[in-house]
């Protein structure tokens, strides 16, 4: 873990910080002549000095340093394939990360396919990547959901620790989004999906702390699964064993050390403060965002900018496609939130709204809008209120001259998807009493206020003016 890279990036770092602010620039541009990137990580670290406490502080600046560096990076492994370890028989790599590197591979007792993750060789000897690996094993094997992947087995060789898993067939939700946004009905089905696979996993008390696209494969018969819990911890009753270990690497889970990857990683691991579930509701807030826009709620050039965009920056709402429901930004809003205390609490909650939205017909043009049921039925009371109030007057302004007999003039109000008539006080809903709508004195108008249905502090009553001979008011 001591890569010259890393070592120059630090040491460069620290010598700017040593200089005036005025000798800084000229500091480093000597210093970093001939080496144009070493200047940009080392400036995008000063940039933020001051502007995010705790962040650059140690060791979350060596992990910082670290990734800049690319120190992360471990000697190839060597390539298992067509070996036979135990009585699996290695077929081809699929994957590669911090945790160890993953093949299929098929069981030759049983005759099924399996995934296998062996650890590297050069962690045969650290006794925390052993801990964790073993831990990994004993997470999955708490969990039982269609959502997540499923373990069979961990096994020993002479070699190598062996994790067997369920082979989950399909492209990662990274490679989907490589080629755009998804429709949105696809969007909020899969992040439906994945908020039950962790809502299963934060009911057995397990926080993935990784949650992004590529630990999330998609089959072909369209469902999500959740992969990779090799940086989940217990909440609850489990020690980590990196907690006393003096050497810092960029697995820990004590505070202060940054986990995860940098564009879904929560402000507080940003920072390198202790997290708990809500940390995957913000990385699930960004995959949702990503889902939907086709784009990262942060991200830029470097893990450091991106790092500070997270803890100082919001995403870009306006990239949402207006087919979105209200209730998908919303919820949005909710996960995003960079106080924890502030975030939504509860994943289960963000799959129930994600239920309801689906649920909901999509916003059409006006002649062919449907609504669910309890706004037709808030608009039957309406538009029956408006007859009982306003009946009597229309009567009198419409009779024809001629005619002995008062025709009933009857109409209804056409509210926008979640809107209510505000000031309107219905039987089962708390709200303010107070004049709602108005009639002209000629009978032709009609003038009323609404509001949104969830309305927040900024969301103001707007007034709307409607000819009666017309369905839509302005």
């Amino acid at each position: 873990m001591n890569s010259p890279r890393w070592h120059r990036i630090k040491q460069v770092y620290g010598s700017v910080l040593e200089r005036k602010p005025e000798q800084r620039e000229a500091f480093l541009d000597e210093a970093c002549a001939g080496d144009e990137t070493l200047r940009k990580e080392v400036a995008s670290l000063l940039a933020q000095v001051g502007r995010s406490e705790g962040l650059f502080d140690s060791p979350a600046l060596d992990v910082a340093a670290k990734a800049l560096a690319g120190d992360q990076a471990q000697e190839p492994s060597p390539d298992l394939t067509g070996h036979t370890l135990s009585h699996y028989r290695i077929h081809e790599k699929i994957g590669e990360g911090g945790m160890g590197v993953v093949y299929r591979a098929e069981d030759t007792n049983l005759n099924r396919q399996v995934a296998i993750k062996v650890l590297p060789e050069t962690f045969l000897n650290d006794r925390e990547r052993l801990a964790r690996f073993q831990r990994e094993a004993q997470l999955l094997a708490s969990l039982n959901h269609p959502n997540i992947a499923a373990i069979y087995g961990l096994e020993r060789t002479e070699s190598s620790p062996l994790l067997i898993m369920e082979l989950i067939e399909g492209k990662t939700l990274a490679e989907r989004l490589a080629k755009g946004p998804l429709p949105v009905v696809e969007a909020l089905t899969i992040c439906r999906e994945i908020a039950e696979g962790l809502e299963a996993a934060h009911e057995k008390g397990i926080v993935h702390r990784d949650l992004k696209p590529a630990n999330v494969k998609i089959t072909p018969e369209g469902q999500a699964k959740i992969l990779d819990f090799g940086l989940a911890k217990a909440l609850q009753g489990e020690p980590d064993s990196s907690e006393h270990s003096p050497e810092i690497s960029e697995v820990q889970t004590r505070t202060g050390v940054i986990l995860g990857t940098a564009a879904y990683m929560s402000p507080e691991q940003a920072n390198g403060r202790a997290v708990d579930k809500r940390a995957d509701i913000w990385a699930f807030g960004c995959i949702l965002f990503e889902c939907l826009t086709g784009k990262r709620a942060f991200e830029a050039e470097t893990a450091t900018e991106t790092m500070a965009a997270i803890l100082k920056s919001e995403p870009d709402w306006n990239l949402f496609p207006a087919a979105i429901p209200w209730r998908t930004k919303d919820l949005l809003h909710r996960c995003l939130q960079k106080d924890p205390r502030e975030r939504l609490h509860d994943i289960a909650d963000a799959r129930i709204e994600i239920e309801e939205s689906v649920s909901e017909p999509p916003q059409v043009t006006p002649t062919a809008q449907r609504f669910p049921l309890r706004w037709v039925l808030s608009i039957s009371t309406v538009a029956l209120l408006i007859g009982v109030l306003t009946g009597p007057a229309m009567m009198r302004y419409f009779r024809p001259p001629a005619s002995p007999s008062q025709p009933v003039i009857r109409t209804s109000i056409r509210l926008g998807p979640g809107q209510w008539l505000d000031g309107l006080r219905m039987p089962y809903l708390d709200r303010p009493t107070r004049t709602a709508m108005a009639l002209s004195g000629d009978g032709r108008f009609l003038v009323y206020s609404a509001i949104k249905e969830n309305p927040t502090p900024q969301d103001q009553p707007r007034l709307y003016l409607r000819r009666l001979d017309q369905l839509e008011g302005k």
